[in-house]
């Protein structure tokens, strides 16, 4: 007799397949036994380029549940080893401290691991290392620890906190872990606010933005990339901390930017045990996943041991899938994307379903190793569904534990040379390995040498960066120095000349601080950004836009004022040029209206206008936003400039949290024949403004008042994600643009089911469309709106609840929570929708309840 458990979740996928549609008959041997596999058994399911060859490293006994692989300076490969996760199907005694970091080491240079040592024991959870100061950071119980072996033994004899709140919450799926040592030697995290790094013997805590969820990875350049288990790859644009100066203004680019809305996988075998397998679409008919759903550990492939392909490729970990995704990443401009070289074919799939591949990195070999968690359950027990509960238990999924495998992949036949042990080498030498073809050779060596600071090889550094020919030891040569506090202008002026733009860019950073400090490199540093804003390189233009900051007031108006007039039409170069106006914002503005910019309109002139006069009162200051109504009351002769201020005025009106602005009488422009015609205008201004004999109406404002206070903000933040995302399409107005989209007033589409709202900006649409009565197809307007799956939830939500409540639209608010149940219950939906299709989908699923 079935329990009733079992019966519910049969129920539930007879159920899902009613409302929504099944893809098609799941194949009868989707659930059929998944049994334990040798090492050697597992190495035969594995499909892979018949020209590389996966080779066993090291397997359990010896590693248990290994999360994180890193191999340290001397070629020692260290295991993280989660041992207490997921201990049976509730997760109970996950708490018990029995994780423990070992170090493996290969004596007879077979290419298996024959020696492990337990450094570390009696961990809870532990979750990411990273080599530090000759010792060893763990994160580790929501802590992070400076670990140190003192006599050689490789045992832990030293254990000292670094921070008592490294992660902020108590699921292993969510929370910090990473500690990635990037090139501007700061420690990076994934999921977390925080960076690290040790200056004067003493641990730094530094606030950073948001990124990622599990793993994270970076480029030579030191970019960083990391991903969410529902959309596999994105990048900062922006170097870190550069787009959090500006507090008056909130960036909708640069950082976490997705780059591919390709969720499409290609598993090998049926996947039944996946969290949310009973929404159909999840798996095909065949009972294979169909897109991802736990992509982490994304790594940045850096070395020279495959073929030249392989150079700018990124490799994604799907353990639900039992597979590894290849990206090959292309740079357009500022701009970064990532496609799929062989779709329809895995860089790495099993048949086997406990390879559960978690962590990716490379060693002294040039080779990718991967970690293979080998286990049935790898979802936590608090996000384990009925449907999944069952599953697995039926499947025997849940045992056993306490496996698991290291692979490699090298090309076939290839001779492997191991870098030379280098904890123990000279400086000299280490500085002859800054310009290794190896990327893991150059960052153990870059690190070796900041934390050696002898003083006696600034000299030799700094000859590398003036006079080596190999790019890569020039700038890891430069962060050593700048590390070291080092950088002088002596090779940095010379290397802001540089034609190579990553040389030129470094040297501009490595320059702000001094900048700052001296009048004379700051007139310099002026002088070449006007020499290179001439070569039109896009990024370039980037740095100067966030570096001209250090600048004068006049001259970063001279630099941004050309950077406006050429490239305003970047979204990334427009947050670029804000996020280094903190507090000059009006005087920018100003600069603006007194000059030919305003000649002529553009939408990305107008967004670039409202930014601006948005950042001006957010920054609450009475002088500036008085000056601000009277500046746009002597500019009518614009034509369209004061009305871009103006409409910002009406937007901030509905800010609940506004500041109310004194004025020593009333405003001017009230007695403007345009304005006392308009009521949105005068209401704004009347409950924006004080003056004598009038007290504000906190209570008028253009944005329907049925909103709540939090509804409201996420209405003005939703503003700023449509004229970066949108707007290029629709209109700043909403009335769509010819050849481009529809218009989004009064639309159907827009006003209509929200859910039918969210399931087409998340997997895009294709085909005819009527709005509002009219039939809109291409060529008048693009035959595709693409997906915006990389999107949050809460950008989504903020921008579907704008364009449903602004101009003459009037509709219920979008939800965080709403946006994430579709995004869940949508899940494999990997094509655009059609109108029929969608509309469809909308009659036989029906709308989701916020219940």
């Amino acid at each position: 007799m079935p329990s009733f458990k079992i019966c519910y979740a049969v129920v539930a996928v007879f159920l899902h397949c009613l409302l929504y549609g099944c893809a098609g008959a799941p194949d009868r041997n989707m659930h059929a036994a998944s049994p334990v596999l040798t090492p050697e058994e597992e190495q035969k399911t594995f499909q892979i380029s018949p020209d590389l060859d996966i080779l066993l490293v090291a397997a359990e006994p010896m590693v248990q549940d290994p999360v994180v692989i890193q191999f340290d300076p001397d070629g020692r490969l260290w295991v993280v080893e989660m041992r207490g996760f997921m201990p049976d199907i509730d997760g109970k005694l996950e708490k018990e401290p029995i994780g423990r970091i070992s170090v493996l080491k290969d004596t007879n240079s077979d290419g298996r691991m024959d020696i492990a040592t337990v450094y570390l024991d009696s961990l809870v959870l532990p979750r990411a290392i990273a080599f530090a100061k000759g010792g060893l950071l763990v994160a580790e119980n929501r802590k992070l620890w400076f670990t140190k072996d003192d006599n050689g033994d490789l045992r832990a004899d030293l254990k000292e906190l670094v921070d008592s709140v490294y992660a902020d919450g108590p699921s292993p799926e969510h929370s910090s872990n990473g500690l990635l040592y990037n090139i501007d030697n700061w420690y990076y995290n994934a999921r977390s606010r925080f960076r690290y790094k040790m200056v004067a013997d003493q641990w730094v805590k530094d606030s950073t933005e948001f990124r990622g969820q599990w793993g994270i990875t970076h480029d030579d350049e030191g970019r960083l990339y990391y991903n969410y288990n529902w959309s596999q790859l994105h990048a900062d644009l922006v170097p870190p901390n550069y787009f959090s100066r500006n507090s008056h203004h909130h960036p909708t680019t640069g950082i976490d930017h997705g780059l591919t809305n390709d969720r499409r996988i290609y598993p090998i075998r049926p996947n039944p045990a996946v969290n949310r397998g009973y929404v159909p679409g999840t798996l095909d008919s065949a009972g294979k996943l169909q897109e991802f759903t736990a992509a982490c550990s994304p790594y940045y492939y850096r070395e020279n041991l495959f073929p030249v392909t392989w150079n700018q490729n990124v490799f994604v970990c799907e353990p639900a899938g039992n597979l590894v995704k290849r990206n090959v990443l292309k740079q357009n401009g500022t701009l970064i994307s990532a496609q799929d070289p062989s779709p329809g074919k895995e860089f790495l799939a099993s048949t086997d379903e406990r390879f559960r591949p978690v962590n990716i990195t490379s060693g002294p070999d040039g080779a990718l190793y991967i970690a293979d968690m080998y286990r049935g359950l790898v979802q936590h027990g608090t996000y384990v569904t009925p449907y999944l509960r069952e599953t697995t238990m039926q499947r025997g999924l849940i045992s056993p534990i306490h496996k698991g495998r290291i692979w490699k992949i090298v090309p076939k036949d290839a001779v492997l040379t191991l870098a030379p042990p280098m904890s123990s080498l000279p400086s000299s030498e280490l500085i002859n390995l800054l310009s290794h073809k190896s990327g893991w050779v150059r960052d153990h060596a870059h690190r070796l040498l900041i934390e050696r600071n002898d003083s006696s090889f600034y000299a030799r550094l700094k000859s590398v960066v003036l006079n080596s020919n190999d790019m890569l030891g020039r700038l890891h040569a430069m962060w050593i120095l700048y590390a070291l506090e080092q950088s002088q202008t002596d090779f940095l002026i010379p290397m802001l000349k540089s034609e190579n733009i990553i040389l030129s860019n470094t040297a501009l950073r490595m320059l702000e601080p001094i900048a700052l400090k001296n009048d004379s490199i700051a007139a310099a540093v002026f002088t070449l950004m006007k020499e290179k804003l001439k070569a039109g390189d896009g990024k370039q233009i980037l740095q100067i836009a966030l570096s001209s900051s250090v600048l004068p007031v006049k001259n970063q108006q001279i630099i941004l004022k050309d950077i406006a007039a050429n490239y305003v039409e970047s979204p990334l170069i427009r947050d670029a040029m804000l996020s280094g106006l903190y507090k000059r914002e009006y005087g920018f503005l100003h600069n603006l209206f007194t000059t030919e910019f305003l000649k002529t309109s553009q939408p990305s002139k107008e967004i670039l206008i409202e930014m601006l006069t948005m950042a001006v009162l957010q920054n609450n200051h009475p002088d500036e936003s008085a000056a601000l109504l009277s500046l746009v009351n002597q500019s009518d002769k614009t034509g369209w400039g004061h009305k871009i201020v103006l409409n910002a005025i009406s937007l901030q009106s509905a800010n609940t949290t506004k500041k109310i602005f004194s004025l020593h009488s009333k405003p001017a422009i009230l007695n403007n024949s345009e304005v006392k015609a308009s009521l949105k205008w005068t209401d704004a201004i009347n409950s924006v403004f004080s003056w004598p004999g009038h007290v504000p109406d906190t209570t008028k404002t253009t944005i329907k008042k049925s909103l709540t206070e939090n509804e409201r903000k996420q209405f003005v933040m939703g503003r700023q994600v449509y004229l970066t995302s949108c707007s290029g399409c629709h209109g700043t107005n909403g009335e769509g643009v010819k050849r481009f989209a529809p218009p989004l007033v009064n639309s159907e589409w827009v006003l209509g089911d929200e859910k039918r709202l969210v399931l087409l900006l998340l997997h895009g649409i294709e085909g005819p469309l009527q709005v509002n009565g009219k039939k809109y197809d291409a060529p008048e307007i693009l035959p595709v709106m693409p997906a915006h799956s990389t999107m949050d939830d809460g950008d989504i939500a903020a921008v579907l609840t704008y364009i449903r409540n602004e101009w003459t639209n009037s509709a219920t608010p979008v939800s965080n929570r709403m946006i994430s149940k579709t995004r869940h219950l949508s899940q494999g939906r990997v094509m655009p929708w059609t109108a029929a299709d969608l509309n469809n989908h909308i009659s036989t699923t029906g709308s989701i309840t916020e219940k």
